[in-house]
């Protein structure tokens, strides 16, 4: 891994000529019926909304009805199709054999009812070509998600994308969508590693990818769940809880290598941030007065508000607390030039103690003035600018020996 970050390079604009950018893989299994209006319909899509190259490619899974004849025969009429014919059954064998063979550099796959909207595959692939992201999905559980699907369905996936984040401690929401993407170079490092051979397989290669610190692209998806789907609930159900195991157990012994894919695949690190050098005493006083002026400011028409419904102590409190919190930020990344983490809680331990010392001033002046007189809201208002004016000079004080800058 290199110590400064080198994005990926980006997929050439201008491809040779006859080489596809993206070869969208459909993996079948007893689909005579409805391989040939999908593939005709992706075909449609691409040729009218995809700007690059492009090549489909019929996997099937040893199909024991007409799809095999369907397949040879829509490649004979597309150009641009191709068939792959498997001698075993399962979608990730298909896919592992599909992609490996393809030289595309962005491979994708998609399920042959088309459930998910065309529209999102350009979305889906863009990232990929230009280098931004390493894999792409797409997911039914985004907000802006439009997805048409039993409640069965709707619990099932939720509560399994619910399952890997607590197992496998997955930061993807939708595992089981079948709209995904990949770079080829990705896919390289990452296939022979995934072990698995059926429905699991797209969970264990987004794990192995998260793992790796690669970049994963989610793009929300309009899907409409099929009916006449032909996946046997219960038995993936099964599958997938034994692949978690599995998983599981290899991710916690070490069993995978995951430094190893880190250094081959990762992203290397951000450059870090140059260093801020610190303001001298005046500086940092012109700083410190524009903030405190900003928070005193903050402070009284938060007090003005609360004064009414709360009372004069409790409002006082209230608009204290607030502002102390965010003039300490603002102080330690504008007056003193400290950015990132770093002693941040010890620098905001020593704003409370300010604001401790202030709270007691002001908190102090407005008993006081309430035991000699009945005051006006002005009169409150000056007597508290006047304690705030000291508990100023006090954080000041306090807050340039805690960020430990000297002029």
């Amino acid at each position: 891994m290199t110590d400064t970050y080198a994005p990926r390079a980006a997929v050439r604009a201008r491809p040779a000529a006859g080489s596809a950018v993206l070869d969208v893989v459909v993996p079948v299994y007893n689909e005579e019926t409805d391989l040939g209006p999908c593939v005709r319909r992706l075909h449609a899509h691409l040729t009218a909304h995809f700007p690059y190259p492009f090549r489909i490619t019929v996997a099937d899974n040893a199909s024991v009805d007409g799809t095999p004849e369907v397949a040879r025969a829509l490649a004979d009429e597309l150009p641009e199709v191709g068939v792959l014919r498997l001698d075993e059954k399962g979608r990730g064998r298909a896919l592992r054999a599909a992609w490996s063979a393809s030289p595309a550099p962005v491979l994708a796959y998609m399920d042959v009812d088309l459930s998910t909207d065309l529209a999102a595959l350009l979305p889906l692939v863009a990232p990929l070509i230009s280098g931004h992201s390493d894999l792409a999905i797409g997911t039914r559980l985004a907000r802006t998600s439009r997805v048409v699907r039993g409640a069965k369905r709707e619990v099932i996936s939720r509560g399994y994308n619910l399952l890997l984040r607590g197992t496998l401690a997955a930061r993807f929401s939708d595992a089981q969508c079948g709209f995904k993407a990949i770079r080829a170079d990705v896919a390289a490092g990452l296939l022979p590693l995934v072990r698995d051979t059926g429905w699991f397989f797209d969970t264990e290669l987004l794990v192995l990818a998260q793992r790796a610190g690669l970049r994963i692209h989610e793009v929300p998806v309009d899907w409409v769940d099929d009916p006449d789907s032909r996946v046997d609930i219960v038995a993936t159900a099964l599958a997938d809880l034994r692949g978690i195991g599995r998983l599981g157990r290899a991710l916690a012994t070490g069993a995978l290598p995951l430094a190893q894919l880190r250094a081959q695949l990762g992203r290397g690190p951000l450059p870090a941030a140059p260093a801020r050098v610190p303001a001298g005493l005046p500086r940092q006083l012109v700083r410190f007065a524009a903030v405190g002026v900003a928070s005193t400011l903050a402070y009284l028409l938060l007090f003005l508000l609360a004064r009414g419904p709360l009372g004069a102590q409790p409002a006082n409190l209230l608009a204290l607390l607030l502002t102390a919190v965010a003039n300490t930020a603002a102080n330690r990344r504008l007056t003193f030039g400290v950015s990132g983490r770093r002693h941040a809680g010890r620098h905001h331990l020593q704003g409370l103690l300010a604001f401790s010392l202030g709270l007691a001033l002001t908190s102090g002046s407005l008993a006081l003035l309430h035991a000699a007189t009945r005051p006006s809201r002005s009169l409150e208002l000056v007597v508290l600018v006047a304690a705030n004016l000291a508990a100023t000079a006090l954080r000041f004080l306090l807050l340039r020996l805690a960020m430990h800058h000297r002029p």
